[in-house]
């Protein structure tokens, strides 16, 4: 593997770490960034190139164990150096440069396994703390994919990279318009079910056994009227504390978890029916 080591701060390499962890989304074929050797090790394991690795001098046995191919360059440079192009308060002395994974509507749409699509909608999602709890809980409960709406914040952001702990390598996300968004799952005949605090039906009723796809809106305001008119109806997490609503990763967490509670559950009865056939 090439090793390069880094004094200035106008390194080439350092700048484009610098530009991707401070960007607001990424673009076209642009590298994403990532801080921390447990989300390297995460995306190796979803198989994404690694283009640059950089490793704060004296840090070195964190490349230990690493299973790096060989044409990925490693630039070894000051911790002072590396922790200016870092995002968080507390920078790790590791961080890279991946080629994030390509998605379409076929991989959020297409047959898996014979289960029904199930999606997660995001219309406005601000906080990237929540987008990436969010790709966290889609990948622990069997989600197809994630479509980003407009005024949702990127996937890529670093904060919700750091919060999705990986997910975001292998949860299929795309960004789209409603009008698009709308149109595909129409055609693939899945049923969009709006989030909703109050006056909808229980989840727990709801048939989310069949492809679904769960529209959540905006932290504070919700789903926006004009995409939840487009639904085929309103869902609601029954409440019995005093609080007026759930924070929006919280809410499609619990709602992704009684979708898969469901589908476990009708698939545990099929398979006990065939049994005593």
């Amino acid at each position: 593997m090439p090793v390069r080591i880094v004094q200035s701060k106008q390194n080439a390499r350092l700048k484009e770490l610098r530009r991707t962890l401070a960007a607001a989304k990424r673009s076209g074929d642009a590298p994403a960034g990532i801080e921390g050797r447990n989300l390297l090790v995460e995306a190796l394991r979803a198989h994404l190139v690694v283009r640059c690795v950089f490793v704060a001098q004296g840090a070195e046995r964190l490349l230990e164990g690493v299973a790096l191919p060989r044409e990925t360059e490693i630039v070894l440079l000051p911790k002072t150096l590396l922790d200016t192009a870092l995002a968080t308060e507390i920078p790790q002395p590791m961080a890279a440069l991946v080629e994030p994974p390509r998605w379409s509507w076929e991989s959020l749409l297409g047959p898996r396994r014979g289960e029904a699509p199930l999606l997660v909608v995001l219309a406005g999602v601000q906080d990237p703390g929540n987008l990436g709890t969010i790709l966290r809980s889609a990948e622990a409960f069997g989600a197809s994919g994630v479509v980003s709406l407009p005024g949702t914040v990127s996937a890529w952001n670093a904060k919700a990279v750091r919060a999705s702990a990986g997910s975001v390598f292998r949860v299929p996300v795309l960004a789209a318009s409603a009008e698009e968004c709308f149109r595909r799952l129409r055609e693939a005949r899945v049923r969009i079910f709006a989030t909703a605090a109050r006056e909808a039906e229980p989840a727990d009723r709801a048939d989310l056994t069949a492809p679904a796809a769960l529209l959540i809106g905006n932290e504070g305001n919700g789903v926006p009227r004009g995409l939840a008119a487009r639904t085929d109806g309103s869902i609601t997490i029954p409440c019995p504390g005093p609080v007026e609503s759930l924070n929006a990763a919280v809410a499609a967490s619990v709602l992704l978890y009684e979708a898969s509670r469901q589908r476990e559950s009708r698939s545990a009865a099929k398979k006990s029916a065939r049994s005593q056939r």
